[in-house]
């Protein structure tokens, strides 16, 4: 009788780790920046059907690398959730915090459990609030941990190196023009330092915008508007591209 092969609980929790990671770093990076007036959310995304970031209720939404089937279907629980609890309490009680609780109890069960795969996925929860103090932006990678981030986070691809780009250049109360050319600048960063050149068509951008008169704060960049950001130097360029958004806006 042959006698079974043994691996020790942490190496196979290693191995499992490994899996996850090398799954989630053959994805294409995304960006999440705070800016003066909310959050940005920018992806290296050409598909405009399959959505690397989504609207997740009033003021949270969702950013995802990865599996897409997998984190899409994390993505419509965590709208379940949020619709559940803002119908059976208050919508005030809705909070990427409680979203981030619910997501990490779900991939560190995965993770765990010997009867399958990890999740090959890391998420981001992002909730704008009245002030840029008041901002959360919580990244939980593969396992189920939480981990708190402020002003820049990435995730996906080569995030460590963009990650440390954002870190010296990103600042407090930049534009959405400032912050959207360094989230650009960022992802066209290549693994040995190289750059290239992104277009509006390669990207996919949302924000969370703080002064938005709905109460809904998601919002799409797209079409004229992330074309006219991209090129734009000032405000006044940036001012004139919002209103018209606002305006020609068709997608909540």
């Amino acid at each position: 009788m042959t006698t079974p092969f043994y691996v020790s609980p942490q190496q196979a929790m290693a191995d499992r780790a490994e899996y996850a990671r090398k799954g989630i770093a053959r994805g294409r990076s995304v960006v999440v920046l705070q800016y003066s007036d909310g959050i940005l959310f920018v992806a290296e995304n050409p598909s405009r059907a399959l959505h690397k970031v989504s609207e997740i209720y009033d003021r949270i939404a969702f950013a995802a690398v990865g599996k897409y089937n997998e984190f899409e279907n994390l993505r419509i629980g965590g709208v379940r959730y949020a619709d559940l609890r803002g119908y059976t309490y208050d919508r005030d009680d809705v909070t990427a915090r409680g979203l981030a609780n619910v997501y990490a109890q779900t991939l560190g069960t995965i993770f765990s459990s010997a009867a399958e795969k990890p999740y090959e996925v890391e998420l981001i929860v992002a909730e704008v609030g009245e002030a840029p103090e008041d901002d959360q932006i919580y990244r939980l990678p593969h396992d189920g941990s939480i981990v708190d981030e402020h002003g820049s986070v990435a995730v996906g691809g080569n995030a460590d190196q963009i990650s440390s780009y954002l870190d010296q250049r990103h600042r407090d109360g930049m534009t959405l023009a400032e912050a959207l050319k360094l989230a650009v600048e960022s992802l066209a960063r290549d693994n040995n330092g190289g750059e290239r050149s992104l277009t509006a068509e390669q990207l996919e951008v949302a924000v969370l915008d703080r002064k938005r008169p709905q109460q809904r704060k998601f919002k799409r960049v797209l079409g004229r508007q992330l074309s006219r950001l991209l090129e734009s130097e000032g405000a006044a360029a940036e001012d004139s591209s919002v209103a018209e958004s606002e305006a020609e806006d068709s997608e909540e």
